[in-house]
């Protein structure tokens, strides 16, 4: 196969030099242009297969010169964005005009190898250009710049080049979800496997052990997640306290296992271990309730994932960051949070963390009107679930199938009040199906069009 040609476009020489040096040590075929115009003959003259384009170069700025590379070579070479001064909502634009990915200042070598790798591999693997739009869509990160959150990720990003278990430790909706992802991501030689995720509440405590690990039938292995043939990605395991006694000693004999068995061999016949709690497990364990071997095993790499209230100067970034997030993946039509809003929000203690200003930008793009969010909608937003004024009460003395079911039928209810009693915009703020929505309407025996003329 042909060497790669990758065009590099940088004002900064230093970086253009250091770059074209670390991808000709990998055998690519490198040029280089410290503007616009420089940048135009290359291309005219010998097509590149990658651009790698920073955002700010002299005559030129780098989305212009994006869209004008996109527009005058619809089929050609991907292109990888760079700079050290962008924004959340620069990298979407970048994405939205047909950007690979986007990759921020100062570099990291690992991670641009990494990206370059998979973007050529992706674009060598098309068969036809119809298939451009189906790449691998961009790592996304754990966002916020503040100093709590960049040592976060580098602390991550160490972690990532180990194969020792990680214990992801922080409040529900502080975002281990996400950072067990990043980890995933980070490692290039777990990425190229399949990431799973696993609810141990959603598990039977006596189906755990089949689901996770598996059986012997008829003299036959039937592998559950863990021992699953050939997994060489990663497994996350959220809430591990939940975990059966039983799980819990097959886990360690796992752990314990491939850990003696060294790290070559282990990557080849087990995944990468991600687990995650909102709880002291050390209590637990001095209660009798987790296995203690366990527990140290699965400390050996521990990471705190902080509240949302410990680096509010990230709200703003945030913000931007789910607005564009859902824009493009959900849809919903663009609005901006004004600067009263975004103060505003700064000092809110946020008791349901990242997850719960996701789901406060979600509710306010489905549900507002105007492309501006003002002061007034985000503190109707910040209020308590009430029903006609009242706050949301269940009766306590109810069994629980009962309480449940009371709890989904005041919470729909209000839902379909605040979306007029559209089905399709309810469906979205609870994050349902719409169809599996109408079923469970009608089993609780609720009027949808009857809840939205009440409005």
């Amino acid at each position: 196969m042909t060497v790669p040609h990758i065009l590099v476009v940088d004002d900064e020489p230093d970086i253009r030099i250091l770059i074209r040096e670390i991808l000709e040590d990998e055998n690519y075929r490198v040029s280089i242009a410290e503007n616009g115009t420089t940048a135009r003959q290359v291309w005219q003259n010998d097509p590149p297969d990658l651009l790698l384009l920073d955002i700010w170069i002299p005559d030129i700025d780098g989305i212009s010169l994006l869209r004008e590379w996109i527009q005058g070579h619809p089929k050609g070479a991907p292109v990888i964005m760079m700079s050290g001064h962008g924004t959340v909502e620069t990298a979407v634009q970048a994405t939205r005009l047909g950007a690979v990915d986007y990759i921020e200042k100062p570099l990291s070598m690992a991670k641009l190898l990494l990206t370059v790798e998979k973007t050529l591999a992706t674009s060598y693997e098309l068969p036809s250009p119809s298939k451009i739009g189906e790449r691998s869509p961009p790592l996304l990160e754990p966002a916020g710049k503040s100093l709590l959150m960049t040592k976060l990720r580098e602390q991550a990003r160490r972690m990532a080049d180990d194969e020792a278990p990680i214990l992801l430790i922080g409040e529900p909706g502080s975002g281990k979800n996400l950072f067990a992802q990043y980890l995933h991501a980070v490692r290039s030689s777990r990425c190229e496997g399949p990431f799973t995720a696993v609810d141990i509440a959603s598990l039977k405590p006596e189906s755990q052990d089949l689901e996770l690990f598996g059986e012997s039938l008829d003299h036959q292995n039937q592998p559950g997640i863990l021992l699953e043939e050939g997994r060489r990605g990663t497994v996350f395991l959220n809430g591990i306290e939940a975990l059966s006694p039983i799980s819990q000693r097959r886990l360690y004999g796992l752990i314990d296992t491939a850990a003696s068995m060294g790290t070559i061999t282990s990557e080849q016949r087990f995944p990468r271990l991600v687990a995650a709690t909102s709880v002291d497990l050390l209590q637990l364990v001095e209660a009798g309730r987790f296995q203690e071997d366990l527990f140290y095993q699965l400390s050996v790499l521990p990471l705190a994932i902080p509240p949302l209230r410990e680096h509010p100067e990230d709200i703003p970034e945030l913000l931007n960051y789910f607005v564009n997030l859902l824009v493009e993946q959900e849809g919903y039509p663009y609005r901006h949070f004004s600067v009263a809003t975004q103060n505003r929000l700064r000092n809110y203690n946020w008791p349901g963390n990242v997850q719960e200003l996701r789901n406060l930008v979600r509710r306010l793009l489905i549900i507002g009107g105007g492309t501006e969010i003002g002061l007034a909608e985000v503190e109707a937003s910040l209020k308590p679930i009430s029903i006609t004024g009242t706050p949301l009460s269940i009766d306590l003395g109810l069994p629980l199938r009962e309480a449940r079911e009371q709890f989904e039928r005041l919470y729909l209810e209000h839902k379909l009040r605040e979306t007029g009693g559209n089905v399709g915009k309810a469906a979205k703020l609870v994050e349902m199906e719409r169809t599996h929505l109408y079923r469970k309407l009608r089993a609780l025996g609720i009027d949808a069009k009857q809840l939205g003329n009440q409005e």
